[in-house]
């Protein structure tokens, strides 16, 4: 399993010099079998919603000069993930739009039932390579389990963060409205086993979301957290 990650960390892709960004986002998708068609609609609509919030919106286009590059990918079993929506360079309003209306027009496929988690971090730091010129690399990971399949996300995560790449999570959770409150208890231990075995570098953070329904906030405070921390870092380059 080692040497498979390995293997995709070592990838590289080719392709011309990028200009300076100031951060480059790559957010990965929970499609596996826990995840239900209205659930999956959710997610989606979700976090085109976020992109799509005036705070947000704001936070993206503040710095046409350094813009965030943005790309989304789904992932599942450890060879079943797929690029929804490819590198974004919000440079302007009709780009923002342009992303948001993929995401949008996005239409489940099937998919294989695995949590390969590992094997997607491992994924999402390979597609952040495309974007070496960027002051800061992301990585979003969101997930409503512990992985099951591939690699363990504490095996491949040094690697990731060895390559400058900060890894941040969205625990999606029950909404803590079943008997005796065992949705909070639940979304407690997933959100300790992401903040123990997945997110790792400078500021990184696990953000939760009370099920499917609370996504959007979720995603949209997220997104807000990582930008406020861009602008304090633009500030001090001044």
């Amino acid at each position: 399993m080692i040497r498979t990650v390995a293997c995709i960390l070592a990838l590289s892709f080719a392709g011309p010099a990028h200009a300076a960004c100031r951060q480059a986002l790559a957010l990965g998708l929970d499609v596996s079998g826990s995840v239900d068609a209205q659930e999956y609609r959710l997610q989606i609509n979700g976090l085109a919603a976020a992109f799509d919030n005036v705070a947000v919106r704001d936070a993206l286009l503040s710095s046409p000069g350094a813009p965030v590059s943005v790309m989304v990918y789904e992932w599942s079993g450890p060879s079943d993930q797929a690029v929804i929506a490819p590198w974004v360079t919000m440079v302007d309003a009709a780009s923002l739009n342009g992303f948001i209306e993929t995401l949008q027009q996005t239409a489940r496929r099937d998919v294989s039932p695995g949590t390969a988690l590992g094997t997607a971090m491992a994924l999402g730091a390979v597609y952040l390579d495309e974007k070496p010129a960027c002051w800061k690399r992301t990585l979003d990971i969101s997930g409503d389990g512990k992985s099951n399949l591939g690699p363990r996300p504490r095996d491949v995560k040094d690697a990731i963060s060895a390559r400058g790449v900060t890894v941040n999570a969205l625990v999606i959770g029950a909404d803590g409205s079943g008997f005796g409150g065992q949705g909070q208890g639940e979304i407690g231990e997933l959100s300790s086993y992401f903040r123990a075995e997945v997110i790792t570098g400078p500021d990184a953070f696990v953000e939760t979301a009370l099920g499917f329904d609370d996504y959007e906030a979720a995603m949209t405070r997220k997104l807000l957290r990582e930008l406020e921390v861009l602008a304090v870092s633009d500030l001090s380059l001044d």
